[in-house]
């Protein structure tokens, strides 16, 4: 998100005031999607909703928020945890005790889906990235980028970690194979 922020043509100084002044990293999330939605359509206050933004640019907006709040909570929740050394146990914000949802939220994630996640993030931050600097930009490659989230987010559903595992072991065994091939002299 800091990259988000700090784009050249992005936000000023009090909007990034304003993302920051919210209490969690969702919730700077929402806020930054929001301003990027204020910005492109050039409203201050007013609430965003269909009557403001249109239709289709309302229904976007909401697009973007349930991602937010279904697939990338966990991981933007998580975050500072990991950060902080909470690999196996999650403290509560007082560090008087464990948050037994977030000790459950971390032991389901894994290698593929949070690489899954960090496709999503990308995506997302693509979609605020033109909403901001390039309404041109946005108009034209909306529904791109939502097709890759939205396929993102079909993947993180129906793929099987037990393949993706099976074909990282298998992948590992070949290069090991051409390793040694390439180490033994020409007879």
């Amino acid at each position: 998100m800091q990259k988000l922020l700090h784009e050249e043509f992005g936000f000023n100084d009090s909007e990034r005031a304003e993302v920051y002044a919210k209490n969690t990293q969702l919730d700077q999330w929402k806020h930054t999607v929001d301003l990027a939605f204020r910005k492109h359509h050039g409203i201050s206050k007013v609430p965003l909703d269909k009557r403001v933004l249109g239709v289709a640019h309302a229904a976007r907006r909401e697009a973007l928020h349930e991602v937010l709040d279904q697939e990338l909570r966990i991981i933007i929740e998580i975050r500072n945890k990991l950060a902080h050394g909470q690999w196996i146990y999650p403290l509560n914000s007082d560090g008087t005790g464990v948050e037994s949802s977030k000790y459950q939220d971390i032991n389901k994630e894994n290698l593929q889906t949070l690489q899954f996640k960090l496709a999503l993030i990308g995506h997302m931050a693509d979609v605020v990235h033109d909403l901001v600097v390039s309404p041109t930009t946005f108009e034209r490659d909306f529904e791109t980028h939502f097709r890759k989230l939205y396929q993102v987010r079909t993947n993180m559903r129906t793929k099987s970690y037990a393949k993706y595992e099976a074909a990282l072991i298998k992948s590992r065994q070949k290069a090991r194979v051409a390793r040694r091939t390439s180490l033994t002299p020409d007879a």
